[in-house]
């Protein structure tokens, strides 16, 4: 992959931030086209695909955000010069071609974009039809970036393949594709692990837990748990699950404290078999599939467990392991709910809302990865490289 020199790189994002501004108002007439062609008028895509000021405000903003940070390539890793002279250097280095797989959100055409460009990757964009004319747009205001700093268009492209080309590409690739990512729900991640030949990371899955510890503080958790469930239905890192401590002071009230909580805020409850003994009314959970399932929805399982132990091994078992959140006063248990539950991201006394790039200090995101290798939790410019070593020599020979 060509090494472009910074300057370069960030004279592309500043006439991008100029070209997004000048044409916010085709961008959004644009979006009101795939808007129309969607049919539905509420729900979590039809949020996510929404393309107004705001969001033209927050795509300037991320790009602002990159430009204003580090080149991430070619830093120092490591270095070391061994006993037989050889001077060995460990420094990042581009994946080389990314490809993203996302459904509506068409501000990921620029976040991934820009992410990937300026850590000196090539992007492949495979948008979903439902926002194929903001995409195009979008796809648009890049090359004439591009071709204004004299690059060639091709280092972000945007892919027109329907399912089964789109299936055909994961698994012959025409280009080496360095890493794969699949932005989106159970269905969208399985196509992509079904047919990829690449390396693929997992982002998008959420089916978040939060325990209510006997030793919570109740008005905490109900901030918490409100905030966690209602604030962005869409988002990954939205609340599904709540897991309350049957040996909580004043179970039974609490209870039915946060039960008329959620029904004041328009949220449907599930219950499992313990909680329907005191809250009568809700539907029981239809079977132990819902305990998997990720809502975006405002939908909300309450369970009863008994103790840390029980509600780690839940929600290790049955969560996306995106994040999790223990409310307690108990420092020392919160530190062992921290440390035992295999999440991205772990929280005490927080609401979930808060694994996001910006939020976390990372600024913007390709994704938020629930995978282990290279990385867990918000993809940022610094996760979109990997490493070389350069070895200097002067004749060494292994014997």
């Amino acid at each position: 992959m060509k090494l472009i020199k910074t300057d370069i790189k960030n004279n592309v994002l500043k006439a991008m931030i100029r070209i997004l501004d000048t044409k916010r108002v085709q961008i959004i007439e644009a979006n009101k086209k795939d808007l129309e062609a969607f049919g539905e008028k509420e729900g979590a895509m039809y949020d996510r695909l929404i393309v107004n000021d705001k969001k033209v405000d927050g795509m300037i903003q991320s790009i602002k955000e990159v430009m204003g940070q580090e080149d991430p390539v070619g830093n120092t890793i490591s270095h070391l010069v061994l006993e037989n002279g050889l001077d060995i250097t460990n420094k990042t280095a581009p994946f080389g071609n990314i490809m993203i797989i996302y459904e509506s959100r068409p501000d990921v055409t620029i976040e991934a974009a820009v992410l990937a460009f300026k850590a000196n990757n090539k992007i492949y964009l495979k948008g979903g039809k439902e926002a194929i004319h903001s995409n195009k747009i979008l796809e648009a205001c890049w090359h004439e970036a591009l071709t204004e700093n004299g690059l060639e268009t091709n280092w972000i492209e945007l892919l027109h393949l329907n399912r089964e080309e789109t299936q055909e590409f994961l698994k012959n690739p025409p280009v080496q594709l360095d890493l794969i990512v699949p932005r989106g729900g159970e269905r969208l991640i399985a196509f992509v692990k079904q047919h990829a030949t690449g390396a693929v990371l997992v982002s998008g899955r959420g089916n978040n837990f939060l325990y209510v510890s006997e030793n919570a503080d109740f008005e905490t958790a109900k901030k918490v748990i409100l905030n966690a469930k209602t604030d962005k239905i869409s988002g990954c890192n939205a609340l599904d699950k709540v897991l309350i401590d049957q040996n909580l002071p004043e179970y039974e009230s609490r209870l039915k404290e946060l039960q008329k909580l959620l029904k004041d805020n328009n949220v449907e409850i599930l219950v499992d078999e313990k909680i329907s003994e005191i809250l009568s009314s809700e539907e029981k959970l239809p079977n132990e599939d819902t305990w998997y399932e990720e809502f975006l929805a405002m939908k909300i399982v309450i369970g009863s467990v008994d103790g840390i132990d029980n509600v780690i091994n839940k929600i290790n078992k049955y969560s996306g392991g995106h994040s999790a959140v223990i409310i307690t006063k108990d420092k020392s248990e919160a530190i062992e709910f921290m440390e035992q539950v295999d999440s991205a991201a772990v929280y005490h006394n927080a609401s979930t809302r808060f694994t996001d790039g910006g939020q976390m200090g990372v600024g913007a995101e390709l994704a938020i990865s629930t995978d282990k290798l290279h990385h867990r939790g918000p993809l940022g410019l610094k996760q979109l490289v990997t490493n070389k070593y350069y070895v200097l020599g002067d004749g060494q020979i292994r014997e």
